[in-house]
């Protein structure tokens, strides 16, 4: 375990949690000795994953909407994006795997390496806390944030107020046209006016985000 703890940049104080990360459940069920398999640190390295990511969003994109943030996380951490980060760090190569599993290419399954990846991320947290958590997942996290600008959310109102400013006659106006729903889940329906004209309509959890997305349906319509 020692060249994966190099690779991982981290020594651990307890190694069993290291080896419980890449013990696959075909591994554990065909050992003679008492071993767990990675499945119970994959529950809890989702929830940190997921704590991690979601707190760094929240903080970085102050702008964005609900619905932007949880399609933007999404991407991130899907068993493709996780698989990609095993892979990168080389941990398919140290994963604990049957002879069975071995045999039919479980080395190179997505899901086994994401699910890998999310038990490591548990044992990290377990052996030295959130903050070595949080450091290990956004190295790998910071650098997907660049490629995945399909996805990113962009300041749509600031954007087509600068189209607009363009020629200082026009006046660009948010008009709320309709809120529904009980309190706790309430939908908020704007429309986006040019002058006298509807250019756009959007429907959000909050007016912020109705604003946005009426916006953002403005600049398409506009070819932007």
């Amino acid at each position: 375990m020692t060249s994966l703890m190099n690779k991982i940049g981290h020594q651990y104080k307890d190694a069993s949690l290291l080896e419980n990360a890449v013990t696959h459940s075909s591994y554990a069920n065909e050992s003679k000795r008492s071993i767990q398999s990675n499945e119970r640190l994959e529950f809890l390295g989702d929830a940190v994953l997921s704590i991690v990511v979601s707190d760094y969003l929240y903080e970085h994109y102050a702008n964005m909407p609900e619905g932007e943030l949880t399609k933007l996380r999404a991407k991130l951490v899907c068993e493709k994006s996780l698989a990609h980060f095993a892979t990168l760090l080389g941990l398919d190569e140290h994963l604990l795997l049957g002879k069975g599993e071995e045999n039919t290419g479980g080395r190179s399954r997505p899901s086994i390496k994401a699910d890998a990846f999310e038990a490591l991320i548990a044992s990290l947290y377990l052996d030295d806390g959130l903050d070595l958590a949080r450091a290990f997942i956004m190295r790998f996290i910071l650098p997907e944030l660049e490629h995945v600008g399909d996805l990113a959310f962009r300041d749509y109102k600031t954007q087509l107020q600068e189209i607009v400013q363009q020629n200082k006659e026009e006046l660009l106006s948010y008009v709320l046209v309709k809120e529904s729903g009980p309190d706790h889940d309430k939908r908020f329906q704007v429309e986006v006016h040019l002058n006298s004209n509807v250019i756009g309509v959007g429907v959000g959890r909050s007016k912020k985000e109705a604003e946005q997305l009426a916006a953002k349906e403005a600049l398409e319509l506009m070819g932007q």
